[in-house]
């Protein structure tokens, strides 16, 4: 005899299981902004590492602005580093997390930006 639940018996381990929003496994190849942007934001959950990413991407948007207007064009090297060095300390300080732009870039640069545009539309509370 199996000792195998029948078809018919509900597996309790599976009716229990809470999976979390957005996940996907290790494997998973994100074909949209759409389909990825889940996932970014449960790798966000953290209210200051949000914060912190909102802080660098504006202060990188500002300094690249800055570079166009004045050509000074070693600015924009130094907006990206402020990007990046905000929104890491955020992951590794607060979120204790794996910055997504490692395995993501493209979608994780598209998903700052959208993360963004909603904290400073009032979408996602500051």
């Amino acid at each position: 005899m199996s000792s195998a639940p029948k078809k018919s018996e509900k597996d309790m381990m599976m009716s229990t299981m809470v999976v979390q929003q957005g996940w996907r496994p290790d494997n998973h190849n994100y074909r949209n902004l759409k389909e990825f942007f889940p996932f970014y934001m449960s790798q966000h959950a953290n209210r200051t590492c949000r914060r912190l990413h909102f802080i660098g991407t504006t202060v990188g948007l500002v300094m690249a602005v800055a570079a166009v207007v004045t050509q000074t064009w070693w600015l924009l090297a130094v907006a990206i580093v402020q990007g990046y060095a905000w929104a890491w300390i955020g992951h590794f300080g607060f979120e204790h997390n794996k910055p997504a732009t490692f395995k993501y870039p493209w979608l994780s640069y598209l998903g700052d930006w959208k993360m963004w545009w909603q904290i400073l539309t009032g979408k996602i509370a500051w």
